[in-house]
Order: C-alpha cells, then sequence, then structure tokens
C-alpha cells in the first residue's frame, strides 16, 4: 500500500480491493435466530413458500414447496421446481437435504440440482439461512440444468422359470387320457345354479347424495307436470311413474305401436347413477321391447338430460326408434340366415377336403387348396333352375316372364331418412349459439333480406313461418320472389335452425326475429322472443321461474339445391321517366296552357302512369285507362318539377292560374288601371291634360 501524503492540507486516499479489518462489521443476527436458529429459519420458509409440512419419525421437518424460477431468460421450459426439503431436528449442526419432485425433469437432471444444493450449503454453511439457499438455488438453477446428465440405471425384475419342469407329451396324454376318463364316469347329482347377479358398481357418498338430491328435483318437475293428469299415477315407494304419451306422429308408427298411450317410467333409487327404464303400454311387449331398449341406450349416453327432456324426447322421436329397432331386427335375422345357409356348406366343403387323398398334390407342398365360397356352391346347384317362368295357363296371350320383386321393408333405412326434414334449400345455421338453461330452440317468425336475381335489389321478408309460402315482388324491378321456410329444433347437438326454399332471389342476412326457447328445468315453451344476431336475450320461465339465455354469435347461410319452389309471375313494371326534353328556366310551349285549359301554365304528372300531361281531357284522350289524381306539376314558368301546388310555383313564385276581374292581360303583363300602372309605363299619363281651371 502507498503511503499518503498531505498536499496543500488535503489526504489523497487510494483505492484498496479490501477494507481494513477495523471498519468492518458483520451483520446483526436477530435474537429470535440466535435462541432458535432451527425454528427462525423453517418460519421464514413457510412465510416464502407457504409449504406442506410433515414430521418424519425421525424428527426431521419434511416441507414440500414450488419455487418458480425468477430469471426472466430462463432457458428451459419449466414452469415451477418442486422441492422436498429435509431440515434434520438437530440443524444446523446436520446438513439440510433437498429432493427434486419433479416428474418431468429427468432423473439425472434431478441428481444435477440436488449436488447443487450440497454445494451450496457445504460453502454457506453456518453463514447462511435455509430462505438464503433456496436463493442461491434459483439463482444458479440454469447452470445446475445445464450440467451433463447423471447416468442412472433402472432396474427391472424378470421371473425365472427355467427351473420349472416343463410338461411332456406323455404326462399331457395322461392328462387326456384322465380328462376323458372323467367324462366317461357316471354324471353326479346336479349342483344347484346360482342366479346370476351383477355386481353392483361402488359409488361414493359424495355421489350418492349428489344422485338421491338431482333424483328428487327431477321427480318434483314430474309431478308438478304431470300430476294433474288423469293418467298420471306414481307407486307408493316413488320409483315407477305411470304417464301419458302422445307421439308426434302417431300415423308414422308400426301399427303394434299405435295404440300406446301410456308408459311406465322405471326411475331407480340411485339415478342418474343406474340406468333409467321405460315399459310401454298397450302394446304387444315383443314389438315394444326393442323400442324400449334403444330408449335405455339413448337415455345412457345422454345422461345430462333430466327425466322431463327424456320424456320430450321419446314422444318426439319414437317413430324413430320404431324404425331403427325394425332394421336392427331384420338385421340379425338376415345374418341368423346367412349363419344357417353357410354351415352345410362349410360341412360340405370340410367333407370333400377330408375324402381327398393326402399326397395328391405331390411335390407342389407350396400350393395353399382354398375352400369353395357357400355361396359359389349354391349357384352351381341352382344352375339348372330356370330364372324365368312361364305358365301356359296364365291367361297371357303372349306369354313371358314373371319376375318377383321384394316389397321394400317399411322400416328401411331409406324409409327413415326420407321421414326427417329433407335436407334442401338453403340451410340456416346457428355455429356456436350459446343455449344456457334451455334445452331446445326453434324460430317462430323469421326475417331475412333476400337479393333479387334480376336487378340484384335487397327486398326485405319479414314474419316467415313454419311451412307457409310467402310471396311479393321487388321494390325496384317489380320481379316476382317466392320464399317458405321449413323449421328445425335447436338443441345442444344441432345448430341447424331449418331450411328456406327462396325462388326468384337469394338469401342475404338475417333481420330481428321471433324465438322460442324451451326451459330446461320444467320443459315450458317461452313466449316468442325477438332477438338478433350478437345479442344476448335473457328472460324468466313462466312455470319455474328459473333464468335462461340464448345468444346468436354467427348466422350462416349454406345452399344445399335451388329449393322447389317457383317464382311467381313479375308484378307490374314501372315505366321508365318520360325525356321531356325540358330545362330548367326556359317557359314550357305555350307556358303550359292547351286546347282545354287557356289560363291553366302547368302540366300535371299523373299518378296512375307516371306521364305529364297538361289536363285530365288530355290524360283521357292521350290514355286507355281512367286517370287518377296527379301529385305532382311542372311549372309553366321555369319548366321544375315539383310537388303539386294550388296556385304558384314552389321556385319562381309566379301564378300558374288565370284569374278574372283583375285588369291585367298576357297573363299579367299589363293592366288599364292606371292607379296600378307602374310610374314607368308611359301610358300612365297618357292624355292627361293639365287640371281645368274654373
Amino acid at each position: 500500500m502507498m503511503s499518503l501524503e498531505k498536499q496543500g492540507g488535503i489526504t489523497h486516499l487510494q483505492a484498496v480491493s479490501e477494507p481494513p479489518a477495523q471498519r468492518v462489521v458483520s451483520k446483526p443476527t436477530p435474537e429470535a435466530q440466535k435462541k432458535d436458529p432451527r425454528g427462525y429459519q423453517v418460519e421464514q420458509i413457510r412465510r416464502r413458500f407457504s409449504p406442506r409440512e410433515t414430521t418424519l419419525s425421525d424428527g426431521t421437518t419434511s416441507l414440500i414447496f414450488r419455487i418458480k424460477p425468477s430469471d426472466p431468460d430462463f432457458p428451459f421450459d419449466l414452469d415451477f421446481l418442486e422441492c422436498d426439503l429435509h431440515v434434520p431436528e438437530d440443524y444446523p449442526e446436520t446438513a439440510p437435504v433437498l429432493h427434486v419432485k419433479n416428474r418431468n425433469i429427468p432423473r439425472g437432471f434431478g441428481i444435477n440440482v440436488e449436488r447443487g444444493w450440497e454445494r451450496i450449503v457445504r460453502e454457506k454453511r453456518g453463514a447462511a439461512t435455509l430462505l438464503a439457499f433456496t436463493h442461491a438455488l434459483d439463482k444458479n438453477l440454469e447452470v445446475f440444468l445445464s450440467e451433463q446428465k447423471v447416468e442412472t440405471v433402472k432396474l427391472t425384475i424378470f421371473k425365472d422359470d427355467r427351473h420349472e419342469t416343463p410338461s411332456t407329451p406323455s404326462s399331457q396324454s395322461a392328462a387326456v387320457a384322465l380328462e376323458a376318463a372323467t367324462l366317461t364316469q357316471a354324471p353326479s347329482a346336479p349342483q344347484p345354479t346360482k342366479r346370476y347377479a351383477p355386481d353392483e358398481p361402488a359409488y361414493t357418498q359424495e355421489q350418492i347424495a349428489e344422485a338421491k338430491a338431482r333424483r328428487a328435483q327431477e321427480a318434483r318437475q314430474i309431478e308438478t307436470r304431470m300430476g294433474r293428469l288423469s293418467l298420471y299415477r306414481r307407486s307408493a315407494d316413488g320409483i315407477v311413474y305411470t304417464l301419458p304419451i302422445e307421439p308426434k306422429r302417431r300415423p308414422e308408427l308400426p301399427a303394434s305401436l299405435q295404440a300406446v298411450k301410456t308408459l311406465h317410467m322405471i326411475v331407480p333409487l340411485l339415478y342418474p347413477l343406474q340406468p333409467l327404464r321405460i315399459q310401454l303400454n298397450e302394446v304387444d311387449s315383443f314389438d315394444a321391447e326393442p323400442v324400449e331398449e334403444l330408449f335405455i341406450q339413448k337415455a345412457a349416453e345422454q345422461k345430462q338430460m333430466n327425466l322431463t327432456s327424456h320424456l320430450n324426447y321419446l314422444a318426439q322421436n319414437l317413430h324413430v326408434l320404431a324404425k331403427q329397432a325394425q332394421v336392427t331386427k331384420q338385421k340379425q335375422e338376415a345374418e341368423a340366415k346367412a349363419k344357417e345357409s353357410a354351415a352345410p356348406a362349410a360341412a360340405v366343403s370340410h367333407t370333400s377336403q377330408e375324402k381327398q387323398p393326402e399326397g395328391s398334390l405331390g411335390d407342389r407342398s407350396h400350393v395353399k387348396v382354398i375352400p369353395r365360397p357357400p355361396e359359389w356352391a349354391t349357384a352351381a346347384d341352382d344352375s339348372d333352375s330356370s330364372d324365368y317362368s312361364y305358365d301356359s295357363d296364365s291367361g297371357s296371350d303372349a306369354g313371358g316372364a314373371a319376375l318377383e320383386h321384394d316389397d321394400p321393408v317399411a322400416g328401411s333405412p331409406a324409409t327413415a331418412v326420407a321421414a326427417d326434414t329433407p335436407e334442401r334449400g338453403t340451410a340456416l345455421t346457428f355455429p356456436g349459439i350459446e343455449l344456457h338453461n334451455i334445452e331446445l330452440f326453434q324460430v317462430s317468425l323469421l326475417s331475412i333480406t333476400a337479393k333479387c336475381a334480376r336487378c340484384k335489389t335487397f327486398n326485405e321478408v319479414t314474419n316467415l313461418r313454419d311451412g307457409v309460402e310467402q310471396t311479393l315482388s321487388c321494390r325496384k324491378c317489380a320481379a316476382g320472389l317466392a320464399a317458405r321456410f321449413r323449421a328445425q329444433l335447436v338443441h345442444a347437438h344441432s345448430s341447424r335452425a331449418g331450411f328456406l326454399d327462396v325462388a326468384g332471389a337469394s338469401v342475404g342476412d338475417m333481420l330481428p326475429s321471433t324465438f322460442i326457447p324451451t326451459c330446461a328445468k320444467c320443459s315450458t315453451a317461452a313466449p316468442g322472443l325477438v332477438s338478433i344476431r350478437g345479442d344476448a336475450t335473457s328472460n324468466v320461465c313462466r312455470s319455474c321461474h328459473a333464468k335462461f339465455t340464448f345468444k346468436i354469435p354467427d348466422v350462416r347461410f349454406q345452399t344445399y339445391t335451388p329449393g322447389l319452389l317457383s317464382a311467381p309471375a313479375a308484378g307490374v313494371v314501372r315505366a321508365r321517366a318520360e325525356k321531356l326534353g325540358l330545362h330548367a328556366g326556359d317557359p314550357l310551349p305555350s307556358r303550359g296552357a292547351c286546347a282545354h285549359y287557356r289560363k291553366s301554365y302547368r302540366w300535371f304528372r299523373f299518378s296512375c302512369c307516371s306521364r305529364v300531361h297538361a289536363c285530365d281531357r288530355c290524360h283521357d284522350e292521350a290514355e286507355d285507362h281512367v286517370n287518377e289524381w296527379a301529385s305532382r306539376m311542372v311549372c309553366g314558368w321555369c319548366s321544375r318539377e315539383q310537388r303539386y301546388a294550388v296556385d304558384a310555383c314552389g321556385f319562381c313564385g309566379r301564378s300558374v292560374i288565370g284569374r278574372k276581374g283583375h285588369g291585367f292581360w298576357e297573363g299579367g303583363k299589363g293592366t288599364r288601371d292606371r292607379a296600378l300602372m307602374s310610374r314607368k309605363d308611359k301610358r300612365k299619363y297618357k292624355r292627361v291634360g293639365p287640371a281645368k281651371k274654373e
């Protein structure tokens, strides 16, 4: 160190690398840390990380917490480091141990972090607290994870069965002989068969409580809605409900199911944990069971629906379930017949293969014999029979072939599809529609804009009802337009509201329309609510007073086919405006006067034909229809067209009618009354002599 010299009374001090020992002061230690260092430092960890704390059998405190990397440029995709810090009972004499619990970190990198913790504790032990250790770990976490991964070994246990004696052919033959001897013995007395009872799944107390609460609520809804009906019944234990049902399309049901009027709805005590079942009354059980099984499957798939919704679904789609049941039954019968016909053919082919002498293929061992398909054998057997039959006694003069055609099955898939709403025209869909506490949603009155195919003008088509055709004419070109709306129900699994059949135009956009939502709790249809795209509409159910909300964020129109409507006949085409060759400011010919009215200085535009004539008589002479009141006129002084006025032009202010008794002539240019004459008129003082002297 250089000596210090005073120059001019000023001491120049030189910077040093280390401060003098007499100037170093140790950091003050809190009294609580001096008394109980372990408890003080553990309390710091509790306040900083709020860990999950447990005490082990040896007195070690386990603190499980998460450290979020504080480095904003942390390069690894790690949200947090899950740490399990073990603080021994005799800490700080014994060093704390850290375990990394992250499953998304390979064990080799986790060992690097744990070893880094050990180095930090070893370097700062006695001079830092547990909280300081965690801060140092956070600061050096990137360094620890960047080190080379520690190689680890995974131990897998394999069972060695080589010492076990394998079964020999002799032992196998002995076992077969023993089994055969057992089978040849006299049959013993039959054991009593146990009735099959399916294993009931185990439910927690919370699930059972939730199921009972939901069952009680939905049962109250059923009683509130159906309790006043004469056919309503309820069993003493509250499990079986006898409810009336009115299918929506009863004529489309099979004849054996058209008599259904009531059903038994069996609601288990642990509904909806246990499946819901129904039994159709007034019909044969043989025909009703397939429909009941299909309903059970549908109800199991839609567990979020309540009892009222299930009942409404059954009433709306009973004909669909019946047709599906018929199709399933026919498929099963066809498969059974196919198996029965295939079994004899397979037996015949197997017998033919057994009769074939061994070694017939010779040295062609690579050739595989494929049995003849059974349908080929059937065709070969029936080849002698004729496809056509001719009966000379049939009474036909020319004879011919009698072809038999199978009638289509009433419940075929094609018939089921035809029974639904045909997908033609322009589909109206509401993508992303939001239905809160609403089970069904329907468009009651639809209003749209239709773009005319002739002049491309948008016309408003309002209050379209389901299945009602509405005709109108274009507001510009008077072309005929027609529109019809076929509504569909919107629900949680379908956003299509229906189809539009439009003729003479194309659909533009949806205007404010009227919608009917159905409450999801009591299945009560609300009155019509007017809404438009983007608006959230809320209301309260009139029956259960539950609040429901719907919102239509987007409306889309997708054209499938042109539709089946024909455009109506075009309306009266408006005539184009006449070109009269007039110029504003110039007078009309004869100032608008005609042979019928000499003092009428204007022309009239009649509303019946939009043509210009000088008077009504001129109109009748030139046109072939009765004249109507004219609402516009053309001034005879300035040739400007304007709304009808009684006596004066609205632009030039001149009178358009001639009046008598005012002393004017030539349309008001002159007068003979000298009192009214202008002083500039030379006739005002003409022949006026001096006053006579008396």
